[in-house]
């Protein structure tokens, strides 16, 4: 038996402005995937590094709080551990602002430059004019304690310093060969921000802060003749500062050999940190076997963790130090020559120049070349609020990075 022929059925046309099912389909993937390629599309290699560096200087300083400030913390509180699940928790913060402030877009924060600085120096105003600032510590009066944390407001000054000394330089670009152009902006904006800090007798991050704000300048073309008179004058500044403080001329006193009647342990100090690092010999006496963090060496965990690095892990681990370092110098230096924007330049300048002068600050006082100023290393030393404001500055100079290199991509 034949069976009946089969008839077909032609297809409906699609109605106008409808897609068809299998396209629409089709469509939603391919756009999926364009957006997933977006979001994991490789960053430059600069971008890469500086995060790279970043997180192994965060890791690598947590280990050693954790060797540094075990002894103390059990003594403290009774848990060897305190310090260091204190610093673990300011690091998990400082991570995701970090990686936030990496997607922001430069025009972001040429609006928030002027906000930042305006709200930064009114909480340090905060600190020296009401009960929520603490007492002085070491003759330091820059601790702001609000709602059960306490934290430094100079340190968020350092960010936005930087990032309002990009916003006003590069504006200003073709007119910093006057002088009149430079002071003007710097002197009653930048130099108050500064005397913030200065009246809270901070004269290490003062000096930090100042020395940024020559590097910006230097970056952003200002002529020689006026950054050597800059420099003296700051320098001329620093010296009549530290002889105001009965403090400083007893760390200044120690630095040469004498006592401080003040604070008689700061001789003890440096004694104590050059011999932990002379302890340490070329492969040092084994993480976590520090003789110093025996109630020895005071900030054994803060200012003077570089001595414990020597001690337990050699002039090896002191050597990585500073190749870690120079490493991210020339990170930084690479992200200012691949950028075309000024202000990028110039705030990637001053934050380079504060993270790296800072460590070479700190390591010279431990080293005994220059007087203790109570400045911690970047990334490596117990401290939240400087934690924090470094890797969110770190995340700022990411930013310039990654938009850089979609500059270069679309050209």
């Amino acid at each position: 038996m034949t069976s009946p022929p089969r008839v077909i059925r032609p297809t409906r046309p699609p109605r106008p402005g409808v897609q068809p099912p299998i396209a629409e389909s089709t469509s939603g993937m391919s756009s999926a995937r364009i957006s997933l390629g977006r979001v994991f599309r490789a960053e430059s290699s600069n971008y890469l590094m500086l995060l790279g560096l970043t997180l192994f200087m965060v890791v690598f300083g947590l280990i050693m709080v954790l060797s540094s400030s075990s002894v103390v913390s059990h003594a403290t509180t009774n848990n060897f551990f305190s310090a260091f699940w204190s610093q673990g928790i300011f690091a998990l913060i400082g991570l995701p602002l970090m990686l936030i402030a990496s997607r922001m877009p430069s025009r972001f924060w040429k609006k928030s430059a002027w906000v930042l600085l305006a709200g930064s120096c009114l909480l340090q105003v905060v600190v020296l004019t009401t009960p929520l600032g603490l007492p002085a510590v070491g003759g330091n009066r820059n601790w702001l304690h609000l709602g059960g944390l306490t934290g430094q407001p100079s340190e968020a000054i350092k960010v936005a310093l930087a990032l309002w000394l990009g916003v006003v330089l590069a504006r200003k670009q073709d007119l910093l060969g006057k002088w009149k152009h430079v002071v003007i902006p710097l002197i009653p904006i930048g130099g108050g921000a500064i005397l913030l800090v200065t009246i809270g007798g901070d004269l290490g991050t003062t000096m930090i802060m100042a020395g940024f704000v020559l590097g910006a300048l230097f970056f952003a073309g200002v002529k020689l003749r006026h950054l050597i008179i800059g420099s003296a004058v700051i320098a001329s500044a620093a010296v009549v500062v530290a002889l105001t403080s009965a403090s400083r001329v007893g760390r200044i006193s120690a630095f040469f050999g004498g006592t401080s009647a003040v604070n008689p342990d700061v001789q003890w100090q440096i004694n104590n940190g050059n011999y932990a690092l002379a302890s340490g010999g070329i492969f040092g006496v084994g993480l976590g076997n520090s003789h110093a963090k025996w109630s020895w060496l005071p900030a054994a965990d803060t200012d003077f963790i570089f001595a414990v690095i020597g001690e337990e892990l050699g002039l090896i681990g002191a050597v990585l130090v500073l190749v870690l370092f120079v490493l991210l110098a020339i990170t930084f230096l690479r992200i200012i020559n691949a950028s075309t924007d000024p202000f990028a330049r110039i705030t990637t300048a001053a934050i380079m120049v504060w993270i790296i002068g800072q460590a070479l600050v700190n390591i010279g006082v431990v080293l005994g070349v220059i007087p203790v100023l109570g400045v911690p290393l970047p990334l490596i030393s117990a401290g939240g609020t400087a934690m924090i404001s470094s890797m969110f500055a770190i995340g700022i100079v990411l930013s310039f990075a990654r938009e850089s290199s979609r500059a270069h991509t679309r050209a």
